[in-house]
């Protein structure tokens, strides 16, 4: 059993202990914002919080995080999820939206560490998690925007 407090929940699940962390997110728990990209931790598309981190959810195991707090894209709240989505549609940053789970995480991780990030400390941040339709020019200006909207 394995002890985990997810987007403000404790939750006691069952899992094999090899079990990877987006796996009990999304077959065991129903929460499938976190999406399966490669599966080696490369893509990004996995990316969740845990205890304020952005870690790969793919290669991440349950079993390692026992009383860990976790955060998905379902959970994420406050004033830095807040700017992020706002500038995300103000900039249509979205297009085939399939990474952008991975993209707002990464990107609310970093504003939470560095409110004023340079472009590139925002490409270092953002640069393990790929975008299939290449609108990292629209996520670096939103991630900017973001951090103007927060004062930074």
């Amino acid at each position: 059993m394995v002890r985990l407090v997810i987007n403000g929940s404790a939750q006691n699940v069952a899992v094999d202990e090899d079990m990877p962390l987006l796996w009990v997110l999304r077959d065991t728990l129903g929460l499938t914002g976190t999406k399966y990209g490669c599966g080696l931790s490369q893509c990004g598309a996995c990316t969740v919080h845990v205890n304020g981190r952005a870690v790969r959810a793919c290669q991440t195991f349950a079993a390692d995080l026992d009383g860990a707090t976790i955060t998905t894209i379902e959970g994420l709240a406050g004033p830095v999820a807040d700017a992020v989505r706002t500038a995300w549609i103000d900039l249509n940053v979205v297009q085939c939206g399939y990474c952008q789970s991975g993209q707002i995480m990464q990107a609310t991780a970093l504003l939470a560490r560095t409110p004023r990030p340079t472009d590139k400390e925002i490409d270092a941040a953002m640069s393990g998690i790929l975008c299939r339709c290449g609108t990292y020019g629209r996520i670096r200006a939103a991630i900017h925007a973001a951090a103007t909207t927060l004062g930074g």
